[in-house]
């Protein structure tokens, strides 16, 4: 602004010629300030582009610091995600292991049943093999006494009728007895079948169940057309129920029924198969 005014003043000064040395000397003492101003503004704007250029810097290079933080911090909860859908896979896995778990002993449940059913029927054949074993040794015994004390029947239907006698007089022992040394002697008369039921009935009454079933047995497994065998595998099934074997005597019952449907015995096992829950 000083130099627009002084330029001015030195023209009119030239133009006029009224101008002393004095008062040149005067413009050129405020021409220097001016350049000396100049020079010191010029200086301070050095310094502002400088300071500006360091500020900038400073920002730019904390901008940077923290984009650098950004991605860190993007980086570790990408890592962290990650992480987390690997544990979930893992949990996932162990889940449906636990499912299986839980589902295997289920399996194994089944197949001890089954396996138990088999032993069983298998442990029955072993026992009626005893049985077979211990009256075939009972017979023998029997004919070693019999020229000692002598029979106490002359005929196999006597000695039938005898072992009927006495149970119905509530001997259960001895028509047992009786009933036993028919079947020895008599091996293929037509009333064994009707022997082993009677032995089965002895057993019952005593609440001997486990024999009872036994011997109903040996009707229905080496009798089937037998006229007791309905009766036999009525009061198995009967059996069954009280030592609570209910599944083995639904089994018999419903066995009963289909192989046997016209039967009076059929009709009761219908009856007992509705009660049995």
């Amino acid at each position: 602004m000083k130099i627009l005014y002084v330029v001015p003043v030195l023209l009119m000064f030239n133009l006029t010629g009224c101008a002393t040395q004095s008062s040149l000397d005067n413009v050129r003492n405020d021409i220097d300030a001016v350049k000396t101003r100049l020079f010191s503004v010029e200086r301070d704007l050095g310094e502002v582009r400088t300071n500006s250029k360091e500020s900038i810097g400073s920002v730019e290079k904390s901008v940077k610091a923290e984009v650098a933080n950004v991605r860190r911090m993007s980086a570790d909860i990408q890592a962290t995600i990650d992480s987390t859908k690997g544990e979930m896979r893992a949990l996932n896995g162990r889940l449906d292991d636990m499912g299986s778990a839980v589902k295997k002993p289920t399996e194994d449940l089944t197949r001890y049943r089954d396996d138990a059913d088999k032993r069983i029927f298998a442990t029955e054949d072993s026992i009626l093999k005893l049985q077979a074993t211990i009256d075939e040794l009972s017979k023998k015994m029997n004919e070693l006494m019999k020229g000692k004390s002598g029979d106490v029947t002359s005929t196999p239907d006597a000695l039938y009728m005898k072992g009927l006698e006495d149970f119905k007089s509530g001997d259960m022992p001895s028509a047992r007895e009786k009933f036993t040394k028919f079947i020895e002697q008599n091996p293929q008369h037509d009333l064994v079948a009707n022997a082993y039921f009677w032995i089965g009935e002895t057993h019952y009454s005593e609440k001997n169940y486990e024999s009872a079933i036994l011997a109903y047995q040996e009707v229905i497994k080496k009798y089937p057309g037998k006229e007791k065998v309905t009766a036999a595998m009525l009061k198995q099934a009967m059996a069954f129920m009280e030592i609570k074997d209910v599944k083995s005597a639904k089994y018999v019952l419903k066995k009963l029924s289909a192989g046997y449907p016209k039967s009076g015995e059929a009709k009761k096992a219908k009856a007992m198969l509705k009660d049995i829950k």
